[in-house]
């Protein structure tokens, strides 16, 4: 299993060297991939009175494709993740010329988690369609796939038309993995069809094992080898009982886990050398 961190965003700040230091660490401290969340505009409260978002007009949130760019730069050999780029809120084949730019850049360390997300807030500013996002997803995949593999592309579909283009450069990584985030039937369905792993919004509980069994039971459907789809849990490294990261870890361990991303937001923490002591703190007990 292969064990990443998540990348603090709202809690990291807005100081570039501070961005580097924290995803220096996390290399040198042998963690195997940097998950990034993505929203690009919050809400105003002032306005929403009742709003009940996680985020806000006050969230820091850094762009992934443009931080992952950065973090190639300055990294050499660590995996970047994101977990999730809001797909159906974006332009499908711009999505599909940042993340090949980046995994070009990267030498290939891209993994792209994509999801429909749930703030009709940011559909409306960027001027996309709340309402069909999940089935608009599927396509876009489907799209993005064509041109990371293609020189030119012809693709036509209910939301889509493109007409003997492509992307230059192409990927490294032809095509760049994606995986699916979110836990709804069609989102496992999504998964399995065409998916190449899940990123479970629960924990690793009997229900997370059963929807991953629902998932491959999909895959089998749709003629695919379902021991090819993998599983990205998330265990929290809130507070200072650290037997509960240590059995979070075990527990996702035994759910069939690929990959596990370790998160530091939440706690009162802030700027890099807060998350980082935590990350330090884990490695040392969960030796990675």
């Amino acid at each position: 299993m292969e064990i990443g961190v998540v990348f603090p965003q709202t809690e990291i700040g807005d100081n570039p060297e501070a961005v580097r230091e924290f995803a220096q660490a996390a290399e040198d401290l042998g963690f195997s991939h940097i998950m990034a969340f993505d929203h690009v505009v919050g809400a105003s409260r002032d306005s929403r009175p009742s709003w009940r978002g996680p985020y806000d007009l006050d969230s820091m949130f850094h762009e992934p494709f443009v931080l992952f760019g950065y973090l190639a730069g300055v990294t050499s050999k660590i995996g970047f993740a994101t977990g999730v780029i809001i797909l159906a809120q974006r332009q499908t084949v711009l999505v599909a010329k940042q993340a090949a730019a980046v995994d070009v850049i990267s030498a290939g360390r891209l993994r792209l988690g994509v999801g429909i997300g749930w703030n009709a807030v940011e559909y409306e500013a960027l001027s996309e369609n709340f309402h069909d996002r999940g089935i608009r997803s599927a396509d876009q995949v489907m799209l993005m796939r064509q041109l990371w593999t293609n020189r030119a592309v012809t693709y036509k579909s209910k939301w889509h038309s493109v007409t003997d283009a492509g992307i230059y450069p192409l990927p490294v990584q032809r095509p760049i993995p994606v995986w699916f985030g979110g836990g709804s039937e069609k989102v496992l369905r999504r998964t399995g069809n065409i998916g190449d792993g899940w990123m479970p919004n629960a924990g690793p509980t009997r229900e997370t094992q059963d929807a991953m069994g629902r998932i491959r039971d999909y895959a089998c459907e749709a003629g695919r080898n379902p021991d090819n789809i993998g599983l990205d849990g998330r265990v929290s490294l809130k507070g200072e009982d650290s037997s509960a990261w240590v059995e979070g870890v075990e527990r996702w361990r035994d759910l069939g886990a690929t990959h596990l991303s370790v998160g530091t937001m939440g706690d009162g923490l802030y700027g890099p050398t807060d998350h980082i002591k935590r990350i330090e703190q884990f490695q040392q007990i969960v030796n990675i």
